[in-house]
């Protein structure tokens, strides 16, 4: 092995590289580390409490697009069931295509049919997004609060916080519609990017709500972002929440004890320049990543900064946020033990030339 390739090896092995890589947040829990959890079917994506210890049980069931969210929940609920007094939480995950298996897609309506909560995120695949509201529908009025982000409108419409709702979504007298079409006029917006704008101004027109459904739409907004943010600690907060202030076992049983106080969501900038060994998490400044990569990181890892190529890489924020992020590190290490310098660059919305431009040309274009 060349010279270079040692000095790389030693620094994604050392204790600062693997502080970046998602490690399991409970003791003897026995689940991979973030980036490894890739369960292919739900059933091993279910998590069900060891001891429920008295406490009243939400159960939790999500559809998503992609498995980078499998590693965070279960670690969330994990760390609820080991460490909460008011609450055990049992979870399981399907990845949206699953819902084309007959099989998987019963057990989905049984599973959904005995929640207290369900969760969606991205459902765009409009045949998959009519399966979902097929199940889900007919059951709203049961779960305790059907939380939907970004997704087609006939899904978002599923969405019930308390008083909390967008049963108007995509109506002609719909706000959210209307903003939606003023800004796919004005940039382009797709519906996700327009959604995902749309959920930012909430807190403009939080005061000029009812207190009730204020304190439902603020509920979502925070679910919301801690859901963007998608680290297990994130997540853990999100259920916390829902649980205390919506499941109605777990309000009954904590009446008159402490609520637990949840933690700000913790938010990754919406575009950035990351790396795993960094000591800052993600630069939004190229000349401080650079700083930074060529006087410390290049030379520990023997790369010659003045010599070397340079690989631009794009990649996706839901991995980063999720530290479902082996891949990246793997990616990267690989290419620094070839002598190349690496730019990982990330943006949260779909859209990459905003970055592009920023991180991987300088001033004059090149």
């Amino acid at each position: 092995m060349k010279r270079d390739a040692l000095a790389t090896a030693r620094l994604y092995t050392g204790p600062s590289a693997l502080q970046m890589v998602a490690t399991e947040p409970t003791v003897g829990g026995g689940m991979p580390m973030g980036g490894a959890f890739t369960a292919n079917n739900a059933e091993s994506r279910r998590i069900v409490p060891e001891d429920v210890r008295g406490r009243p049980t939400m159960k939790v069931v999500y559809v998503v697009l992609e498995s980078q969210y499998q590693s965070s929940m279960t670690a969330a609920v994990k760390r609820i069931n080991a460490g909460s007094d008011n609450m055990a939480v049992e979870c399981v995950g399907y990845l949206l295509e699953e819902l084309r298996n007959d099989e998987a897609y019963k057990q989905f309506q049984k599973d959904v049919s005995e929640a207290n909560i369900f969760i969606g995120s991205l459902i765009f695949v409009q045949e998959l997004a009519e399966k979902v509201v097929d199940v889900v529908q007919p059951l709203r009025d049961q779960l305790d609060a059907c939380i939907v982000f970004p997704s087609m409108p006939e899904v978002m419409r599923l969405n019930k916080i308390g008083k909390f709702t967008m049963k108007n979504l995509g109506q002609s007298k719909s706000i959210v519609s209307d903003f939606m079409k003023k800004k796919r006029q004005e940039d382009g917006s797709s519906f996700e990017e327009g959604m995902l704008k749309l959920l930012r101004t909430l807190p403009k027109v939080l005061k000029f709500l009812p207190s009730d459904k204020a304190a439902d739409a603020r509920t979502f907004m925070m679910s919301f972002q801690y859901w963007l943010g998608g680290s297990p600690e994130n997540l853990e907060s999100l259920l916390l929440m829902v649980g205390q202030d919506y499941v109605q076992e777990i309000k009954t049983s904590m009446a008159g004890k402490e609520r637990a106080v949840m933690q700000e969501p913790v938010l990754l900038p919406d575009k950035a320049i990351w790396h795993p060994v960094a000591p800052n998490l993600v630069f939004e400044n190229p000349q401080k990543y650079f700083e930074w990569y060529n006087n410390e990181h290049c030379p520990e890892a023997g790369i010659d900064p003045k010599t070397a190529s340079t690989v631009g890489i794009i990649l996706q924020k839901s991995h980063i946020n999720t530290k479902d992020d082996t891949h990246y590190v793997s990616l990267i290490a690989e290419l620094e033990s070839r002598g190349s310098r690496v730019v990982p660059i990330y943006s949260g919305g779909l859209d990459f030339s905003g970055p592009l431009d920023d991180y991987f040309y300088d001033a004059s274009g090149k």
